[in-house]
């Protein structure tokens, strides 16, 4: 039976030529009992969905309705969860809970009002935080009281708006695995709107996918038993399959080639290169043990004695090598990062790069990290100039200039090298700074989770871009991530982390996969999952803060043919 439904809806904002169509000719039946995933990207109308199934928008054209009614407002029959938490900070995890409740059924008995808000901040497992305040909750733990406020008003439909999208990656998946517990537990119907993939199909009954130009895309059914352990559907054909079949529809219509064609870039030297005669003296430059972590430790003062955050890391790490960290949330990855950059002084042990100890911040040091920084009342162009006019002193304007845009072609800005920072979307504003470092000819890439604000899509576009843009410049590069994916796709090797304190190496695995490398590519590959595996089993193993013993042979390793 259907329990929602858009007829013909279609949905604009704005007027005359200032008018945009966000949505466009929806025709979609919700089932009761069913739980639906929209899986859409930035600009594709998803919350705009949303917003007309709870009744906070009107559609332009056509109909929404629930049990055959006209939407024509809110209704407690239809609860929404949005990913930010819109908590009331003076009151405690009950007290939010039972705010929903009150407005609810002004008349429910209070015995029963308290019954039935422990009842739902226990389903959430919040039982031994119900006396805290949100300032006092993690992220994960605030987006559990929405949850629980949501199901004590028992909507008959629960929408889901990106709910976890601002979490860390383990608290994401746990949270999902909850969410779908509940459903389980009570069959309500579920519609539930994500950029991620795994996440949908692990959800899912049914996928509807949302294209860019604001249609309905392709539908895929989700007939994997119920439940789905997520390490179980590492090894699942069914899931694999359906994985690459998403994956692959998602990039074929979100994603254009937008990389430029074959300029070459011009040959100017930066300051930090080593010199033709001493290259020529030396026979070679140094390629083996081109960086060399040492017995690094970090160690932070605190009012209750020294706190080690990262001990005891040892990596040698080739000339031209990827390199991907990753580890738990807190594991000291991008501390080790900063260290690496001179941004963050080193506690005890040493960091070597080409034969030199890394002191303070250089420009041979390139770092891209989430936000990119941009200068936002300079253009992408004079935003990557400032660094390259500092680092190639002895070119001309005309060969900067060339740099310049080379780099700015490669990550796909050659019709946007003029506009304004300000004026850009998040993912062009990470082009701008992927440029600026590559621009830079540095000796070390260094890369704190760059792509970890963006959606999806722009994520997987610009994971791209920067593999074609690093298979030119094969600049020895270290990429701090929490997506197992990522770090599979971009490096030579992958460098897990222990949980921290006192965070160290626990286990290399070598990523013996053909370059170039695409996402469609890889996910087709036979030896894909099994790497994928090594990596999930290590992330399990610390889930829960255990602090198992290192495993690590952290002897150097070639780098595989390419």
């Amino acid at each position: 039976m259907s329990i929602l439904r858009f007829d013909n809806v279609c949905k604009g904002f704005g007027e005359g030529v200032h008018r945009t169509e966000v949505l466009k000719n929806i025709n979609l039946d919700v089932q009761e009992g069913e739980f639906l995933v929209l899986l859409g990207f930035s600009g594709t109308g998803k919350t705009t969905l949303i917003n007309l199934m709870a009744g906070l928008d009107a559609p332009s054209q056509g109909s929404v309705t629930f049990k055959g009614n006209p939407i024509t407002g809110p209704g407690p029959e239809r609860g929404v969860i949005f990913q930010s938490y819109s908590l009331m900070p003076w009151l405690t995890v009950e007290g939010n809970v039972r705010l929903a409740l009150d407005s609810v059924f002004p008349s429910m008995p209070k015995a029963e009002k308290v019954a039935t808000v422990a009842k739902y901040v226990n389903m959430v497992g919040l039982s031994h935080a119900a006396h805290r305040r949100p300032a006092e909750l993690s992220g994960g733990m605030r987006q559990r009281v929405n949850v629980a406020r949501a199901l004590a008003m028992s909507p008959e439909v629960l929408l889901l708006d990106e709910p976890l999208s601002a979490l860390d990656a383990l608290t994401r998946a746990n949270l999902a695995d909850e969410i779908e517990q509940i459903w389980e537990q009570d069959k309500k119907t579920c519609v539930l709107i994500t950029n991620d993939v795994d996440e949908a199909i692990i959800l899912a009954d049914r996928i509807v996918a949302l294209n860019p130009d604001g249609t309905l895309g392709d539908e895929f059914k989700v007939t994997i038993p119920r439940p789905r352990e997520r390490s179980a559907m590492n090894n699942d054909d069914t899931f694999k399959a359906l994985r690459a079949k998403v994956t692959k529809y998602l990039m074929d219509v979100g994603i254009e080639g937008r990389v430029e064609g074959t300029r070459l870039l011009p040959n100017v030297t930066p300051i930090h290169s080593v010199p033709a005669v001493v290259a020529e003296a030396s026979g070679s430059t140094r390629t083996d043990k081109f960086l060399e972590f040492s017995q690094l430790h970090k160690i932070y003062p605190t009012p209750k004695g020294p706190l080690t955050v990262v001990e005891d890391f040892d990596l040698k790490v080739d000339k031209g090598e990827f390199i991907s960290l990753i580890g738990h949330s807190g594991c000291g990855k991008s501390t080790v990062l900063t260290m690496a950059a001179g941004l963050n002084d080193v506690s005890k042990g040493v960091i070597n790069l080409d034969g030199r100890g890394v002191l303070g911040a250089d420009p041979e040091r390139a770092v891209v990290f989430q936000s990119p920084n941009l200068f936002p009342w300079l253009t992408a162009k004079e935003n990557v100039a400032i660094g390259v006019d500092k680092v190639y002193p002895r070119a001309s304007q005309a060969e900067r200039q060339d740099v310049v845009e080379y780099y700015l072609e490669r990550v796909g800005l050659a019709d946007a090298m003029d506009r304004g920072a300000a004026d850009m979307s998040n993912g062009m504003k990470q082009r701008v700074g992927i440029a600026r470092a590559f621009a830079l000819s540095p000796k070390l890439l260094l890369l704190d989770e760059p792509f970890g604000m963006l959606d999806s899509l722009t994520r997987w576009e610009l994971q791209e871009v920067l593999m074609e843009v690093w298979s030119r410049t094969k600049v020895t590069a270290i990429c701090v991530t929490h997506d197992v994916d990522e770090a599979i796709l971009l490096a030579d090797r992958v460098v897990m982390m222990t949980n921290g304190p006192q965070a160290t190496i626990g286990k290399i695995t070598k990523v013996d996969l053909p370059r170039p490398r695409t996402r469609k590519a890889l996910l087709e590959h036979p030896d894909y999952y099994a790497y994928r595996q090594e990596v999930l089993d290590f992330l399990e193993e610390y889930e829960h803060g255990a602090k198992p013993k290192p495993k690590a042979d952290q002897s150097p390793k070639p780098i595989a043919a390419e």
